[in-house]
């Protein structure tokens, strides 16, 4: 326990990013800083506790764990501990039990590593501030895919009435990047399943919405490496396919004699062509 305050510090200087504005409001400096704020001041009331007490959190966005990361995670904590707390919620009606609220991804390694004790914070949360903090800490970490994270705010919306107003001020993202991750939910599977298995990303993705041809597309976009751009450009050129199906002009029709008989007199009484 000696050593957590100095390595946590130290694992705050190497995270980047500001959570977003409404965080420490919400679970307080502590917790903020816990989740990688370097802002924020080193947590005090850290404890820790039998790593059978916690369990999985429902409201997890996360759904794709990828086995060499956890790996890589494991190793780490066999050599160094676990660096920053998990933030735990108690569960209600239950002794020693606890809820991840953010640490999943870390709290999994731990069993890997096969750690008996993991350090904690534990808050009294709402389900929706569960669900906050786990987009937040996701989202931040750069740790979600595009359609989980947009999946994420969606749940926030409809569960718990929140604005994308709302959604942009606590994550410190722009109102138009929720706006233009929540259109990826309409995407088709196949599409979002090439996102969420980081084959594509949400700028290769993001001129696919609405496209009558979006799988397919997608898999050319794939295929040949295109970047965002190049798959904008990809999306606005006229299918080949299309333009040969296009009529052709039909031949000029020949002139009766008649008129061949009318136009040469004409001709020769105007003397024209």
């Amino acid at each position: 326990m000696k050593g957590i305050g100095r390595e946590a510090m130290a694992m705050a200087e190497e995270t980047p990013s500001r959570l977003g504005r409404g965080l420490a409001a919400l679970i307080g400096e502590d917790t903020a800083f816990a989740l990688g704020d370097k802002e924020a001041p080193a947590p005090k009331g850290v404890r820790e506790v039998p790593i059978e007490y916690l369990r999985a959190n429902p409201f997890q966005p996360r759904h794709t764990f990828r086995p060499e990361d956890l790996e890589d995670l494991a190793n780490s904590i066999r050599e160094k501990g676990i660096l920053q707390p998990i933030v735990v919620r108690p569960v209600a009606g239950a002794a020693n039990s606890f809820e991840i609220v953010a640490g999943e991804r870390r709290w999994r390694a731990a069993q890997a590593a096969q750690l008996h004790q993991v350090p904690v914070i534990v808050k009294e949360l709402s389900d929706a501030e569960s669900l906050e903090i786990a987009i937040i800490e996701n989202v931040q970490r750069a740790d979600l895919n595009a359609v989980e994270e947009a999946a994420g705010y969606e749940r926030l919306m409809q569960q718990f009435e929140y604005t994308q107003d709302k959604l942009s001020k606590l994550i410190g993202k722009s109102r138009s990047h929720v706006a233009n991750t929540l259109r990826l939910l309409s995407l088709p599977d196949g599409v979002r399943g090439l996102i969420e298995e980081g084959k594509l990303t949400a700028g290769q993705a993001r001129p696919l919405i609405g496209h009558d041809d979006a799988e397919k597309f997608a898999r050319e976009i794939v295929a040949r490496g295109l970047s965002a751009r190049e798959a904008e450009a990809l999306t606005r050129k006229p299918d080949p396919a299309a333009a040969s199906t296009k009529p052709k002009s039909l031949p000029k029709a020949e002139k009766d004699a008649d008129t061949l008989a009318l136009e040469k007199n004409i001709s020769d009484q105007l003397g024209l062509k």
